[in-house]
């Protein structure tokens, strides 16, 4: 039985530079790996198990080929830990708002 059929929402993961294609200026730690990507898609085959080489259809219509990688892969990306020192701008600039507002008003 395949891991993934037609239409099926799918990860593939395709590489883009291999690290002898990489720019020169780069670290060494860096420029040593190959540069890789990862992008979603509904499946295009009839059918793929993991490591295939398919086709994606991503969300805007793009085709692209890649390894499939994951099946009804989850977004689970966020903006990290909250900054003590940012926590209160948007409250400030309430307040900044409000002040002006209320002067414009008298």
């Amino acid at each position: 039985m395949p891991d993934a059929n037609r239409g099926d929402f799918i990860q593939v993961h395709k590489v883009i530079l291999e690290p002898n294609q990489r720019m020169e200026g780069l670290p060494s730690s860096t420029k040593s790996v190959p540069y890789d990507c990862w992008i979603k898609g509904f499946l295009m085959d009839e059918s793929a198990n993991m490591g295939d080489k398919v086709k994606i259809k991503t969300f805007v219509g793009r085709e692209i080929s890649g390894a499939l990688c994951e099946v009804s892969p989850k977004y689970d990306h966020d903006f990290g830990e909250a900054q003590k020192e940012i926590l209160s701008v948007g409250y400030e600039a309430l307040q900044q708002l409000e002040k002006k507002h209320k002067a414009n008003r008298e």
